[in-house]
């Protein structure tokens, strides 16, 4: 049991880790020509796509093969990169509270949340895709 968290604790840092690098490509390329509001709402699905394939590779090197067990699993992915986001946030880029509760909240025109919803069922999605669930 102990050796399925180290790999999803390793799945939780590559993804936060391809995150964080599409987040900076957004900054440096995308917020330029499309403002930050119309870049982050795009990131969402970028973003999700890129979650997508980095569960492709990665959750079948888990090795479960249960339904609800890999919607836990997408539920700790997406509960670890919430709770990342908002670090990074706070303690990094320094913004306030407010801005950061923003970004989760679809009705100020921010997806945050609609992208960690559907993380919850990519590691489900993926072992579908592939035939083991």
């Amino acid at each position: 049991m102990i050796i399925l968290w180290i790999k999803i604790l390793c799945l939780c840092l590559m993804l936060a880790s391809v995150e964080t690098l599409h987040g900076i490509g957004r900054t440096i390329f995308v917020v330029p020509k499309l403002g930050n509001k119309k870049a982050k709402q795009y990131s969402v699905i970028s973003g999700t796509l890129l979650a997508f394939a980095v569960c492709y590779v990665m959750v079948p090197w888990l090795d479960v093969n249960v339904g609800y067990q890999l919607v836990l699993i997408g539920l700790a992915l997406a509960l670890f990169m919430a709770l990342f986001d908002i670090m990074l946030a706070r303690f990094v880029v320094k913004l306030k509270w407010e801005l950061i509760v923003n970004d989760f909240n679809p009705a100020k025109g921010n997806y945050l949340i609609v992208g960690l919803i559907l993380l919850i069922m990519i590691p489900y999605a993926v072992m579908k895709l592939k035939g083991i669930v």
